[in-house]
């Protein structure tokens, strides 16, 4: 069975958070953050803007370019570690505002990975015949659960949502394989401690919002990072009979310009051979390959019939890879 991405989707703030702006919130510069993480911007969500607002344009957006009308989905499967609320799913939520009334939706939980494990949740729903037609979403607003006084955290993250229509059908565009990956003796090097069963909304330091921000040990992320990523990314290409010299264009998590080098690098897979936004939108965890997919999607950067190799690392640590033929 043939597995194909018929649309793509992305949605954005309309407010842009710039280096410099940052310069008067906190002890950094433009140099420092351009020079650790590549990041000269990000999209900062506004009032009455949401994860389900973000998820459910660019969910449109997907829908538009395949040609999909809402009704026709199977199922919707929003990956984000910023819901709405606790309960229930934002992926619910969403279901509503397209007016997908025949659609399943639930959300899935893997920080930055989120949208690869989606790829992967769906391809076995479409692999067994239990669905068709299928929504993956990655939406955050990480901006909301930042600590906006510590500069080596608020530098990197920033808001948006990107989607795809997945469908079994003939076609290009063609989900080759996808791979996933866990490792949770190191949960507490990225995570955000508060408001869980372990500290509830009750706890005095969450009410205070000291428990509710993103903890994050950077140098040893990075180490993690690096080789998880190297490790998913050649899983793909074994499975599929390649090597990186057979791929088109790379498309990476967008968390560190440093980490997508290092990566890079260990692949053979040059800087032509990759795309970035990073600097424009910093780090939007499961949101950020979908959304750098569409923008080279709708750039005409992927070429016909080209290998794209797309692959993730997050909190978790989940990590993992998807192998697409365009």
């Amino acid at each position: 069975m043939n597995i194909r991405i018929t649309g793509t989707g992305s949605a954005l703030p309309g407010r842009i958070l710039t280096n410099a702006e940052l310069e008067t919130l906190v002890d950094t510069s433009d140099e420092w953050i351009t020079t650790r993480t590549g990041i000269k911007e990000r999209r900062i969500a506004g009032e009455g803007e949401y994860t389900s607002t973000f998820a459910a344009e660019a969910g449109r957006n997907a829908l538009a370019m395949a040609g999909v009308d809402p009704r026709e989905l199977d199922l919707i499967i929003l990956s984000t570690v910023t819901p709405d609320f606790p309960f229930p799913s934002t992926a619910c939520i969403v279901q509503d505002m397209l007016g997908a009334v025949n659609a399943t939706a639930f959300d899935i939980s893997a920080a930055c990975s989120g949208f690869i494990y989606g790829l992967s949740v769906a391809e076995k729903y479409l692999r067994s015949g239990s669905a068709k037609k299928i929504l993956i979403i990655g939406s955050e607003v990480l901006s909301r659960i930042v600590n906006w006084k510590d500069r080596n955290t608020c530098v990197l993250f920033g808001d948006g949502a990107g989607a795809v229509v997945l469908e079994a059908s003939e076609g290009n565009h063609q989900l080759c394989s996808t791979h996933t990956f866990s490792n949770g003796a190191h949960w507490n090097l990225l995570y955000q401690p508060g408001s869980g069963s372990r500290h509830p909304a009750t706890d005095s330091r969450t009410i205070d919002g000291e428990m509710l921000h993103i903890t994050m040990e950077g140098n040893e992320v990075f180490k993690h990072a690096v080789r998880a990523m190297e490790e998913a990314s050649l899983k793909a290409l074994e499975a599929n009979g390649l090597v990186a010299d057979d791929i088109s264009l790379l498309i990476p998590h967008q968390a560190n310009r440093r980490i997508i080098d290092a990566t890079a690098k260990r692949l053979g897979i040059e800087a032509d051979r990759q795309y970035t936004n990073l600097h424009r939108y910093g780090n939007t965890s499961s949101a950020s390959i979908p959304i750098a997919l569409d923008e080279a999607n709708r750039l005409n950067v992927i070429k016909p019939g080209g290998k794209v190799l797309l692959v993730a690392f997050g909190g978790g640590f989940a990590y993992g890879s998807a192998l697409i033929t365009w």
